[in-house]
């Protein structure tokens, strides 16, 4: 049997990404470079590059994440959508530092600096053994958030504060988590960490169309009134809402993928969230809530915006079905009046044509006669001395019933010929 030709790739993508599998101690750095869409393919290229370097195998054509072996750390490269993930994984070894440690290197930190793009997202995450009851004092430097995970295997600590080297900082601890369930649950917290990061991105946006949103609303308004209260031509109405529609339309498409973008991040960020299984820790604000009362406010801003948005094209359309509707109905008013007009032209012009046809039959009969009358004064000519005055007599009621008869006849045809 034939394969269907994106059999394997629907059937790879339940291994895209695999977790890693983690043993404390470790440090996971990872840093997320928005590099737009349409350099999948370079950034590839350029990892692959890396690897080759390193004497580790590149990633194959068209593939979207890779990890390799650089020394004594892992170096995970993932291409997203809109964004490029390296983590750097440091796991067990001998160099690893304390808590406020990092994965990576300086030749790693040296090839970073190479990439294209902003950073948009950097943490450090260290895992230690054990379970503590608070954060180490050390590790943060303001109010931090934790709770344990996985019904109590673990715990996680953060502060989302970012640092003076550009990175915030999380503390997992391993307690009861064996190596698979560790580097998911660590994989968890960086995707939260990106992912909160990439959602909130639309919120500027909204912000910004907010008050663009207001003043397209009051126009609006005021065109609707205008059009109820017939205080202004229905052409300038229709012409006002034309361009606010343009408007309109250029605000909602700037913000339409950044809108919807941040829906489908922000959905992944509570999934994450309700994966961690989290307890409460004395002392400490569980991280869900926080991010609950911190981080879903921005989501429901963005979407928000994004109704009011299509609220306001759908006014608009419905503003503009009124507006063409009342235009149409005038021009077929006007029509009808135009028609109407044409008809009683079409009547007097009957009617001018009737005059004139009885003129016309005056005037051929005139001439005839008159024909006649030449006729009859040379009759005598032939012997007929009275021919002249019987013309004179018969000849007027015979010509004009002639020409009467013949005028309607051809007027019988021509109307013969129109139907």
């Amino acid at each position: 049997m034939a394969d269907h030709p994106l059999r394997a790739t629907i059937n790879d993508e339940l291994h895209a990404r695999p977790h890693p599998r983690l043993t404390a101690p470790a440090v996971l750095s990872h840093v997320v470079l928005m590099a737009g869409e349409g350099d999948a393919e370079k950034d590839r290229e350029r990892f692959a590059a890396f690897c080759r370097e390193h004497g580790a195998a590149p990633p194959p054509e068209g593939a979207r994440h890779h990890t390799i072996a650089a020394g004594a750390r892992t170096v995970r490269w993932e291409r997203h959508g809109e964004f490029t993930a390296i983590t750097v994984v440091a796991d067990a070894v001998a160099d690893l530092p304390g808590v406020a440690g990092s994965a990576i290197t300086p030749p790693l930190a040296s090839w970073l600096e190479t990439l294209p793009g902003e950073r948009l997202a950097a943490v450090h995450l260290s895992v230690l053994p054990g379970l503590a009851a608070a954060p180490p004092a050390e590790a943060f430097a303001g109010e931090v958030v934790g709770s344990t995970v996985a019904d109590g295997a673990g715990a996680v600590f953060a502060d989302f504060r970012i640092g003076t080297d550009g990175f915030t900082r999380m503390l997992l601890y391993a307690h009861k988590l064996t190596p698979g369930r560790l580097g998911r649950m660590a994989q968890r917290l960086l995707e939260i960490e990106t992912y909160r990061m990439a959602a909130l991105l639309g919120l500027p946006p909204a912000r910004t169309a907010t008050p663009q949103l207001a003043a397209f609303e009051r126009r609006l308004d005021a065109i609707v009134a205008a059009t109820s209260a017939s205080t202004e031509d229905d052409h300038r109405l229709l012409d006002r809402l034309t361009r606010l529609a343009a408007e309109a339309a250029a605000l909602a498409a700037a913000n339409r993928f950044r809108f919807a973008a941040t829906e489908a991040y922000g959905a992944l960020v509570t999934a994450r969230i309700t994966e961690l299984r989290e307890g409460r820790v004395e002392g400490a604000q569980r991280l869900g809530l926080f991010l609950e009362r911190r981080f879903v406010p921005g989501l429901r801003t963005c979407a928000a915006v994004a109704r009011r948005e299509r609220a306001l094209l759908d006014g608009i359309s419905r503003a503009g079905g009124m507006l063409r509707t009342r235009v149409e109905v005038r021009l077929a008013a006007q029509n009808r009046d135009l028609l109407e007009a044409m008809d009683r032209r079409a009547r007097l012009q009957l009617r001018l044509s009737q005059a004139v046809e009885g003129l016309s039959v005056f005037a051929i009969a005139y001439y005839a006669v008159s024909l006649l009358k030449y006729v009859g004064e040379g009759a005598p000519l032939l012997g007929l001395p009275d021919a002249g005055q019987l013309a004179g007599l018969l000849g007027p009621p015979l010509v004009i019933g002639a020409a009467w008869y013949g005028v309607r006849r051809i007027r019988r045809g021509l109307r013969h010929d129109g139907s």
